[in-house]
């Protein structure tokens, strides 16, 4: 990862007959601005095949993409894997979220809160969809890669949308790797019996250092074994805890309850912070980035239903208690075998949703003090990983109320308001062209449910912490 650059050879209006394809077959699509902005052409690379194995004379087979991945050591093209891709969404995504989601739905009931992670999951589908939609048609007017949120709210939304952006952005970011890096060192304290802190550091330069030093690849195999090993746990913990699943209490069902788990269950399908990653690392292919967010959010939506089931399903009067507990603590309780299983399966998730988050904020960083994009630069990932580190050890349990909060007004803002309304702006405003046609149908109909779900929640959100600091005066 640091030795890649991104490398634009743009199609000339009147190329070579022999090196490029027809006239008539390249679209250069402009991007147009009203006022003082100049237009700009819509940049792809002309990559061909290796001349071994043509005949002489033939026309080399063409492919165009948007920019080319190209290693600056070796001057080799290292495009994107899809498979690697859809392991780091479904890995971010996996996080510390999944072990809080039966304490929150455990009122509703097992059906209700099914019924409520699979339309968080479209929504969110939806929204990481209209992240890369933005994304790419932003990479085609500035002509380069490593495109964050904030270039997109600055082009869409003004200076207005780039500090809400800004704020909300590194807000939840920070607040969920303090989080992190803190049950991280927890888990590895009761391991190894080393200080907190030590565990901490270990944590952040073990991970944060495999995040700057490593390369796609490097990072795409880690996380991939890190998500398959996630899977055997969580599937080694559902055989040990379902022996004593009670399966008449999963019929049990309470709707009127279900909202209230959408903020946590929102924060647990976060993974819109590496969509602008896997647009730079899938060269802006649209395609590949629809099937890595599609399919690696489906896999921590199996997990989060199976993981929900068992544990309401097991634990006698859980889903009646009508009090928020620890699941895990509970499990850990009534099964002694649960408890290392639970520790791997916390940690595992912990470390994939740590690289996905360093690897979004590093870039988003880097775009924000406007340094070369394609590297890796010391005070991007100083800044990325000491302030979570020194916070995870000065007071974590403030920063774990924080996570509430984000969930409801960060998340459901910058990752549900934000997507449909720099879209909406992109699509609909007269001083924008986008030259991607749209990925997510439905037009301003979609545009208006996503943005008007996301207020709906928060402003219930709102009125509920109202009457309830009213209830205590």
């Amino acid at each position: 990862m640091a030795a890649a650059a991104l490398q634009c050879c743009p199609l000339l209006s009147s190329p070579p007959a022999s090196s490029v394809l027809p006239p008539s077959s390249i679209k250069t699509p402009a991007v147009s601005r009203t006022g003082e902005a100049r237009r700009r052409r819509l940049q792809r690379c002309r990559c061909s095949q290796s001349a071994e194995g043509r005949s002489p004379g033939s026309s080399p087979p063409q492919l165009e993409r948007l920019f080319s991945n190209v290693n600056k050591a070796t001057m080799k093209h290292e495009p994107g894997s899809i498979t690697s891709s859809i392991f780091l969404v479904a890995g971010t995504t996996v996080g510390a979220g999944i072990l809080a989601i039966p304490a929150v739905t455990q009122e509703a009931g097992f059906l209700a809160s099914a019924v409520t992670c699979i339309f968080c999951w479209a929504y969110m589908v939806v929204t990481g969809l209209l992240v890369a939609e933005v994304n790419v048609n932003t990479m085609c007017e500035l002509g380069s890669g490593g495109v964050s949120l904030v270039s997109m709210a600055k082009r869409t939304l003004g200076t207005v949308g780039v500090r809400t952006a800004c704020f909300s952005y590194l807000f939840i970011h920070y607040a969920l790797l303090v989080a992190y890096v803190a049950r991280s060192s927890e888990i590895l304290t009761n391991s190894l019996g080393i200080p907190l802190w030590e565990s901490a550091t270990l944590f952040s330069l073990a991970f944060g250092g495999l995040c700057y030093f490593g390369s796609q690849r490097v990072i795409g195999a880690v996380n991939g074994f890190l998500v398959f090993s996630i899977i055997t746990s969580f599937t080694a913990l559902v055989v040990v805890a379902s022996g004593n699943i009670q399966w008449s209490s999963l019929l049990e069902t309470n709707f009127a309850a279900a909202p209230q788990s959408i903020p946590i269950i929102a924060l647990s399908f976060v993974y819109q912070n590496v969509v602008p990653v896997l647009c730079t690392n899938l060269e802006g292919d649209l395609s590949k980035v629809r099937k890595a967010i599609v399919l690696g959010t489906a896999i921590p939506l199996a997990l989060f239903l199976i993981w929900d089931a068992v544990i309401l399903g097991t634990i006698p009067g859980f889903a009646e208690s009508g009090t928020i507990t620890d699941p895990l603590q509970q499990l850990r309780s009534s099964n002694g075998t649960v408890g290392p299983i639970v520790e791997a399966f916390s940690f595992l998730a912990i470390g994939t949703s740590y690289i996905g988050f360093v690897l979004g904020l590093s870039d988003f960083i880097a775009d924000l003090l406007k340094l070369p994009s394609g590297q890796n630069k010391p005070l991007t990932y100083l800044v990325t990983l000491f302030p979570p580190l020194v916070l995870s050890l000065l007071d974590p349990e403030i920063f774990f109320k924080a996570l509430d909060f984000a969930g409801t007004y960060g998340v459901l803002v910058l990752f549900g308001v934000f997507p449909a309304a720099m879209s909406w702006s992109e699509r609909y405003s007269n001083d924008l062209e986008a030259p991607i046609s749209p990925i997510v149908p439905g037009g301003k109909l979609t545009l208006s449910f996503v943005m008007g779900g996301a207020l709906l929640v928060i402003f219930s959100e709102i009125f509920k912490d109202i009457m309830q600091l009213q209830g205590l005066h």
